[in-house]
């Protein structure tokens, strides 16, 4: 049985050569942002900048100070490398170009 005074969760990183999921076991009314420090991702990825760090659970990005359920993941973002937006509209305009 689960032990109610332990929030067990993991926090997830990737980079395009690798990934993490690291489980963590936190106090009830622990944030995402203490789920980060607890993993030591930020120290194992150096571009990982925890106070500035954009932080999701399961796949919705949420504050750092929001509050965890036993069995959450939380993953941390990286940031774009292209606005989606204008990514789009390039290929859009390579693919008009070859009709």
């Amino acid at each position: 049985m689960a032990d109610p005074a332990v929030l067990r969760c993991e926090v997830a990183y990737a980079r395009p050569d690798r990934q993490w999921v690291v489980p963590v076991e936190l106090p009830p009314g622990a944030t995402a942002m203490d789920a980060l420090l607890v993993s030591q991702l930020a120290e194992l990825c150096p571009e990982i900048e925890a106070e500035r760090a954009v932080l999701g659970v399961f796949g919705k990005v949420v504050p750092r100070d929001h509050r965890l359920s036993n069995g959450d993941r939380v993953e941390v973002y990286r940031p774009l490398l292209t606005d989606p937006r204008e990514a789009r509209r390039a290929r859009a305009k390579g693919a008009g170009s070859r009709r």
